[in-house]
């Protein structure tokens, strides 16, 4: 069985931070963006973004969008 379509953009995105490709303070694309760039639907993406808030990788803030968090989970 292969991970549902949001497992594999979380691990992506956890992918480039965790290897420095998208630095602490880094803005993410906005959501449009990410659908497009990974050709799945705003929920999914929503979905990814939850898990990687819940770890610790990202913060969301109010109509600013998404950041890489300074503290990464280790």
């Amino acid at each position: 069985m292969s991970e549902a379509a949001y497992q594999q953009v979380a691990r992506d995105i956890r992918e480039q931070i965790s290897s420095g490709q998208l630095k602490p303070g880094d803005k993410l694309p906005s959501f449009a963006a990410l659908c497009e760039h990974y050709e799945v639907s705003n929920t999914v993406i929503r979905a990814a973004m939850l898990i990687l808030k819940a770890e610790g990788f990202i913060d969301g803030r109010q109509g600013k969008g998404v950041y890489v968090t300074n503290q990464q989970p280790g």
